[in-house]
């Protein structure tokens, strides 16, 4: 498992910078989430709904939409042979690249767009995948290898974000677990006969696609708190009160893949242990969730 602690990120400063409240509007959200109250009725612990597309974007191999209330954002994902690293000669290569549009928040514009993509990408780069070096990673980076330490699969993950009302970084997980399991990677043959350093000949396949296995890829479950409570799904006005968040991600085995912290001093053993058995519950629904969409969604483009 991965942690990383981020204190003052950007990704926190921003959140307050882009939600101007008055003194009464924040005793009002405070109070609410102290009471088990949200501003939009919701409980502490219970998430916005979540709605799912997939295959949106025909030049990749892999692509999804998600949408949670007012926060959307895009992921797709293209693959590409390449070569493995020398560190790594039995494993592909995964990148992961967020940008924020300009027009989902005035706080986006020019370099604040920049930094906040940045923190998202290194965010979801810890989440995923266990931060630079692959360990623990939610992504099999095994299955990614072709010939070792000849030929790979690179995986180029690029996230959008359309629309910003806070939870960026799990609408963002999802979509790319959506994304990957919207993935084909063209079979390749590999012709015999190469050998030494001699870089063998390949034929990728335009008919043939093999369904990137998605089981042990993670989500992400941010708890952000606010006061002495925390709560999951946070709106941008409720992230803007924050005092500090832990994002964990989980698989569907319940294996913690990578976790992060930005913001606040340090979190009590006690605590964290409470909020990863919040996440793990979480997870399990928006699994199911991501799952049960993606299939109805699939099911109504082959009746088309």
């Amino acid at each position: 498992m991965a942690f990383e602690s981020r204190t003052n990120g950007f990704l926190h400063i921003v959140y307050s910078e882009m939600v101007g409240l008055s003194i009464g509007e924040k005793y009002f959200i405070q109070g609410g989430i102290a009471q088990d109250l949200r501003t939009d009725g919701r409980k502490r612990l219970s998430p916005r709904p979540i709605f799912v597309e997939t295959g949106n974007i025909s030049q990749s191999n892999g692509s999804a939409r998600v949408r949670i209330g007012a926060t959307e954002v895009i992921a797709s994902v293209k693959a590409e042979l390449g070569r493995p690293s020398a560190l790594h000669p039995d494993k592909g290569k995964v990148s992961i690249n967020v940008d924020c549009s300009p027009t989902a928040a005035p706080m986006f514009e020019g370099r604040g767009g920049e930094e906040l993509s940045s923190e998202l990408s290194v965010a979801l780069q810890r989440c995923l995948l266990g931060g630079k070096s692959g360990s623990g990673a939610g992504i099999d980076l095994s299955s990614l290898a072709i010939v070792e330490g000849k030929i790979c699969w690179d995986l180029y993950i690029e996230g959008l974000v359309v629309s910003s009302d806070g939870n960026l970084l799990d609408a963002l997980g999802a979509a790319i677990k959506a994304a990957l399991s919207n993935t084909g990677i063209p079979r390749v043959n590999v012709a015999a006969g190469a050998s030494g350093d001699e870089q063998p000949e390949v034929d990728i396949s335009d008919e043939e696609f093999l369904q990137f296995d998605t089981s042990k890829v993670p989500v992400i479950v941010t708890l952000t708190k606010v006061g002495r409570h925390y709560i999951v799904d946070a709106t941008s006005e409720e992230e803007s009160q924050m005092s500090l968040a832990v994002s964990i991600s989980v698989n569907r085995q319940g294996n913690i893949c990578g976790l992060t912290k930005r913001g606040g001093a340090g979190l009590d053993p006690s605590v964290i242990l409470d909020m990863i058995s919040v996440a793990l519950s979480v997870s399990e629904r928006l699994i199911n969730t991501l799952d049960s969409q993606r299939a109805a969604a699939e099911a109504g483009k082959d009746e088309l």
